[in-house]
């Protein structure tokens, strides 16, 4: 897999997330933005489903064995928080509680619990109520 490619694009889909999610329905570029963002979430699934799904696959495993696995596309947050840049220039994102799809886990029982993938760098975070987020697995 290459790494840096998945992160670049990743980055680019979190852009236009976090872009859609500042505009109003009736703003004349929503449907263009929309469009384009629909475009790259095909490519990303193109490029890397298949590993993605793999990742999200074996995070279930682990947290929630009797939830389903959804295509990775539907992981993505409806907005992402932008960090700081690294020592490459690439900048870095975050996400706040409650994003991404909930699970029902056994280890974390009576307690709000969501997966998401997370851009720069690709990464799968679980967020438990208000308190815990952790990256649970990391692109290599």
């Amino acid at each position: 897999m290459d790494v840096d490619k998945l992160n670049e694009d990743f980055a680019k889909i979190a852009e236009l997330v976090t872009k859609l999610d500042s505009m109003d329905y009736s703003d004349e570029q929503y449907d263009d933005v929309e469009e384009e963002l629909h475009d790259l979430e095909d490519q990303l699934m193109e490029d890397f489903g298949d590993e993605l799904e793999d990742a999200i696959a074996e995070a279930y495993d682990n947290l929630c064995p009797d939830n389903d696995v959804l295509l990775p596309t539907a992981y993505i947050a409806k907005h992402y928080v932008r960090k700081q840049k690294d020592n490459q220039g690439r900048p870095g994102y975050d996400i706040e509680y409650r994003e991404g799809i909930p699970i029902e886990s056994d280890k974390f029982p009576d307690q709000e619990v969501y997966i998401a993938l997370v851009p720069g760098p690709t990464r799968l975070v679980v967020t438990v109520g208000d308190a815990a987020k952790q990256t649970i697995w990391m692109a290599k």
